[in-house]
């Protein structure tokens, strides 16, 4: 089977399929994205570069767009050079966000063609407005969000079917285009993000040595920012800190944004919270620890006592699974994307994301009592295990799903369980 697979940042959501379907001898795997050193072995790795050039004139509603056709035209001139070379896929699978399956159909109008559609933006009742604190006259006018879903409606019509990692991302979705997208989940490996009362992570900064057996509150973004609650976690922590001399906070993520909007110029919303905070903060006790290698990530979910997960209502993050199949006490924002997931008492605790005062009691319902939360941490693995594990919950369901399109067949809208 030859199968194509397309986004900016190889191999993104899709590594573990890629590296399933590359180990399969039978099997040749092409993946087009934009320059980066990752590597993984079997996989013909094809390079695009949008075009940057002028662009007198446009709207600034139409600069997505815009960037969006340059983007669609560089991964289809990277096909156009595959067909030229004899090659045609039985399958074509990309993320449809920055305009990437475009004009893919162009190209190989044979071929199925499964795009990711992660988020449909809507001006009010989802992540725009939902806190009041951090606005951006861009991201509030809903005109310009109408247009910033443009690609989203395009990407749509010129693929032959969708998923989204949750039901609940697929329901943000107009019906018409629900049809023809599927609820699936990438998968996560849990036989390697597994507990391990044996693991420990040493810290750089003091060569301290932390295990299960100490007071560690962790949490994880790509980007230290508001949309993955970084303020509201800071804004509990000092009085995490006085009720929990002991403990310890790492936080992993780097000073950039990610998503939502920017920080003041020539600061970082890690120093904002840092001015706010104080004094009241023991700093010795709180350790960024920016951006780790996976296998320190995994040390540090390892030896977490509580860790949290706060987001605005929006794409789900994987670490939110992977904390969950390490069998950490997750402190989870109520929040839709959460509680698609995680049930409070059973598999996790939710917390108000706006009230530090309830995250510290929830904080207090895990340190204060380790024993009563073995059966949720357990459970929390066991969640991980039934409902997200790549090799036996969801690569059956993916190789089901390819072969459906492959065959010319539909398949069904909801494949997670």
């Amino acid at each position: 089977m030859i199968v194509v697979f397309i986004h900016q940042n190889f191999p993104a959501q899709y590594r573990l399929l890629v590296r399933h379907l590359a180990d399969a001898p039978e099997n040749t795997v092409y993946y087009i994205t934009q320059p980066n050193e990752n590597r993984m072995q079997g996989v013909i790795k094809l390079i695009y570069r949008a075009d940057a050039g002028p662009r007198a004139g446009c709207h600034p509603y139409s600069l997505e767009i815009d960037d969006a056709i340059r983007t669609g035209t560089a991964v289809a001139d990277v096909c156009r050079m595959l067909s030229d070379q004899g090659v045609r896929p039985d399958v074509i699978i990309g993320h449809n966000g920055w305009g990437e399956t475009l004009f893919v159909k162009d190209v190989f109008p044979d071929v199925p063609l499964l795009a990711l559609f992660e988020f449909f933006y809507h001006p009010t009742g989802v992540d725009i407005g939902f806190d009041p604190e951090f606005t951006s006259i861009f991201l509030e006018n809903p005109s310009r969000v109408r247009s910033k879903n443009a690609i989203n409606i395009l990407g749509h019509a010129a693929a032959d079917w969708g998923h989204a990692a949750t039901r609940w991302q697929r329901s943000l979705y107009p019906a018409e285009m629900r049809r023809r997208i599927t609820a699936i989940h990438e998968g996560v490996d849990t036989d390697l993000l597994r507990p391990d009362p044996k693991a420990w992570i040493q810290l750089a900064r003091d060569g301290l040595r932390l295990t299960r057996k100490d007071k560690v509150i962790t949490y994880v973004s790509r980007s230290l920012e508001p949309y993955r609650g970084f303020h509201s976690f800071m804004r509990a922590l000092p009085e995490i800190q006085r009720r929990h001399p002991t403990a310890r906070a790492l936080i992993v993520g780097n000073d950039g944004i990610s998503y939502g909007p920017p920080v003041a110029p020539g600061t970082t919303f890690r120093d904002t919270m840092l001015n706010e905070l104080g004094d009241s903060l023991d700093l010795e006790r709180v350790h960024f620890l920016g951006p780790v290698a996976y296998e320190d990530y995994i040390n540090i979910l390892q030896v977490s006592a509580v860790h949290f997960y706060l987001t605005y209502p929006f794409v789900l993050s994987w670490s939110f699974i992977e904390a969950l199949s390490c069998g950490c006490a997750v402190l989870g924002s109520s929040t839709p994307p959460v509680r698609e997931v995680l049930k409070d008492g059973v598999n996790g605790l939710l917390v108000d994301f706006f009230s530090p005062q309830n995250i510290a009691d929830r904080v207090d319902e895990v340190l204060n009592h380790p024993n009563r939360m073995k059966k949720m941490r357990e459970t929390a693995r066991k969640t991980a295990v039934e409902h997200f594990d790549f090799k036996t919950r969801m690569l059956p369901l993916w190789t089901e799903l390819l072969q459906l399109l492959i065959d010319g067949k539909t398949p069904p809208v909801d494949m997670m369980g």
